[in-house]
């Protein structure tokens, strides 16, 4: 991938060599009044499903279009194993912290929970608010990272939510400093999709660990040290990406 910047469109259907693709909107605006794209430079575009387009900026329409030719297509296979991080909810800023570090580095989804001992709670309209800047961080992250696939920041769910997804991961992994495996030493699935769950601030209750070990999730430790919530997921993911040689 090029270091052209990334910008997200809503469809790449007819983007082969030589169309003439519009970016408008949002999109079109940052590019043009914030990067200042002119004709000539190249920049890539991208429908968050894995799909892409270099191209080069044919014409700018005043201070929110541009019209582009598409120089080469590109597509970014589904990436395997699949990595779902499952993130109790942090408090202030921090959660978008994890999002956006869990999508640079290369988490395939990510699942908000609203774990027992969570000091922040999301209710009405501040819970949807909440969401609305978590797959917000990602879209800009998936856009920094230079990567075509979005990850998908689903529906928060509770503690029976997320048993629910332990027991259809191929494996699943909560984090726990009080854990004397390591998820290092972990063995691994040959296929199927990977879980990890991270817990909140104030801990993982008894509770959830024994759902969750009911559901087929063990405990791991990633090392000597305590990470914070937000700092735990992209931690154990990059050791997970390593690992399965999605990294390699």
């Amino acid at each position: 991938m090029s270091s052209a910047p990334v910008f997200l469109v809503g469809s790449l259907a007819h983007a082969e060599p030589g169309a003439s693709l519009t970016l408008d909107g949002a999109e079109g605006r940052h590019a043009v009044a914030v990067r200042r794209l002119r004709v000539g430079e190249e920049l890539v575009l991208s429908d968050g499903e894995g799909a892409g387009a270099l191209g080069r900026v044919a014409e700018v329409d005043g201070r929110d279009r541009l019209e582009v030719t598409v120089l080469e297509r590109r597509d970014e296979p589904e990436p395997t194993p699949r990595i779902t991080v499952v993130q109790a909810l942090p408090k202030g800023d921090r959660g978008e912290l994890a999002v956006s570090t869990m999508t640079e580095t290369g988490v395939d989804a990510i699942v908000p929970w609203a774990a027992a001992r969570c000091v922040t709670q999301w209710k009405g309209e501040r819970g949807a608010k909440s969401l609305t800047r978590w797959r917000a961080a990602a879209r800009e992250a998936a856009k920094q990272a230079r990567r075509l696939r979005v990850p998908e920041v689903a529906e928060p769910l509770d503690s029976a939510g997320v048993a629910k997804l332990v027991a259809g991961a191929s494996f699943a992994a909560v984090l726990h400093e009080s854990a004397t495996l390591p998820l290092a030493t972990a063995p691994l699935p040959a296929g199927g999709p990977l879980l990890l769950v991270v817990g909140p601030e104030g801990g993982i209750t008894e509770a959830e660990l024994t759902a969750f070990a009911d559901a087929g999730a063990t405990p791991y430790r990633l090392g000597p040290t305590v990470l914070r919530t937000s700092t735990a997921g992209p931690a154990a993911t990059a050791l997970l990406l390593t690992r399965t040689g999605r990294w390699s």
